[in-house]
C-alpha cells in the first residue's frame, strides 16, 4: 500500500438534481476491510440506478457518495480472509458504491476474473449486466433450451446482454427497441426477430411468430401500459419478470388471464440484496456465464467510452436513452 496515493479523483452528486451536479473531487483513498479488495480502476459502468442516486434516491446506509455501482481493473491489495485474489489480478466487480473514480473497494466475493481476451475497459460492462440477467432471467424466469423469451428494451447495457445470453442457453429472442439503429444492433446480435416499438405491436408480432402459443418468458424493464400487453403474448405456464417501471410501477392486472393461463410475475432488484445473496449469484456466474464470455459467444454490447471527468455527458447520454450497449468511464489511475 506504500506505492500507492494517499488520494484519488472521484465523481459525486453534490445535490440533487441534473446532470450537471456531478462533482469532481478529491477523496483519500479508500481501504479494504476484511474481505474486501481494493482495485485500481480501469473503467466504471453508468446505470440507472447512478441517475437515481443522482436525483436523490437514498443510498444505503454507510456506502461511499461517490457514484458507480460496477468497475473493472487490477487488484492492487487484499483484506484479510481474501484467497480468491491477489495483486495483479484482472477482476470486475459488482461494488455498493464508488466506482467512478481512481481506486474502489469491492467485496471480494462480489468480483469476477476477468477471462483472456476481454479487455478491462468491456470488463466493467459486464458485472450489473450478469448479476442481473443470470437471477432474473434464469433463476426467476427459468429460461431454459427451447423457450421462446420476449426481451423488452433489449438495445440497452443489460438488455443486448440478456438477449446474447438467452441465445447461448438455446432460447430464441423476440427483442423490443425504439428506432432504426437499435433495430439494427439487435438484427446483428442474430436475434429471431427484433420489433420497433414506434412501429409495431410487440404482442401481434409475438402472436404471428408463435402461431398464436405466446412467449415463454418476458423480461420487462417498461411496466406501465406493457404488462397487461406482455399477459396478452404469454403462453401457458409463462413467466414474467420485471426488472424496471419506465413508464409506471402501477398496473391493472386481469387476473382471470393470469389464472387461466397459470402466468407467473416476479421481479428483483439487485442493490438491496444481502451481501451473501450477491455472492451466491456471483458463483453461479462464474459457473454458467463466464465460459459464454471467455468463448466470445457473449461480449458486452459497449456504446461509448468517455473519460470519467465526462461523467456529466455520461449521464446525459444515457437519460436520453440514446445509447446502444453500455456506457462506460474510463479511469486514468495514475
Amino acid at each position: 500500500m506504500s506505492q500507492l496515493p494517499e488520494t484519488i479523483n472521484a465523481v459525486i452528486a453534490r445535490e440533487p438534481g441534473g446532470p450537471e451536479v456531478l462533482q469532481w473531487v478529491q477523496r483519500a483513498l479508500p481501504q479494504p476491510q476484511a474481505g474486501e479488495i481494493l482495485i485500481r480502476t480501469a473503467a466504471a459502468g453508468v446505470n440507472r440506478p447512478d441517475l437515481m442516486q443522482r436525483s436523490g434516491m437514498p443510498i444505503p446506509p454507510g456506502v461511499t457518495d461517490v457514484l458507480g455501482l460496477e468497475a473493472a481493473g487490477t487488484v492492487v491489495a487484499v483484506g484479510s480472509g481474501v484467497t480468491d485474489f491477489a495483486p495483479g489480478d484482472r477482476v470486475m466487480a459488482l461494488l455498493n458504491g464508488g466506482g467512478y473514480a481512481q481506486y474502489c473497494v469491492a467485496v471480494a466475493t462480489h468480483c469476477l476474473p476477468v477471462p483472456d481476451g476481454l479487455s478491462l475497459e468491456d470488463a466493467a460492462g459486464v458485472p450489473e449486466a450478469a448479476f442481473t440477467v443470470w437471477h432474473n432471467l434464469f433463476e426467476l424466469g427459468r429460461l431454459s433450451a427451447g423457450d421462446t423469451v420476449l426481451i423488452h428494451g433489449a438495445a440497452s447495457g443489460v438488455g443486448s446482454f440478456a438477449v446474447q445470453c438467452a441465445q447461448a442457453a438455446g432460447a430464441r429472442v423476440i427483442a423490443t427497441a425504439g428506432g432504426a439503429q437499435k433495430i439494427a444492433a439487435l438484427k446483428a446480435l442474430g436475434v429471431w426477430r427484433a420489433v420497433d416499438r414506434d412501429q409495431e405491436d410487440f404482442v401481434e408480432v409475438v402472436n404471428d411468430c408463435t402461431a398464436g402459443r405466446g412467449v415463454d418468458v418476458v423480461l420487462d424493464n417498461v411496466g406501465g401500459p406493457y404488462v397487461a400487453r406482455n399477459l396478452a403474448a404469454m403462453a401457458p405456464g409463462g413467466r414474467h419478470v420485471s426488472l424496471s417501471f419506465l413508464q409506471g410501477a402501477k398496473i391493472e392486472l386481469d387476473l382471470q388471464l393470469v389464472m387461466r393461463k397459470g402466468l407467473s410475475l416476479t421481479s428483483s432488484t439487485l442493490r438491496p440484496k444481502t451481501s451473501e445473496e450477491k455472492a451466491r449469484i456471483a458463483l453461479c456466474i462464474r459457473e454458467h456465464l463466464l465460459p459464454w464470455l471467455a468463448s466470445g459467444q457473449v461480449r458486452p454490447l459497449i456504446h461509448a467510452q468517455l473519460p470519467l471527468n465526462q461523467a456529466v455527458e455520461a449521464h446525459r447520454l444515457l437519460e436520453a436513452n440514446a445509447n446502444i450497449g453500455k456506457v462506460l468511464l474510463t479511469v486514468d489511475a495514475l
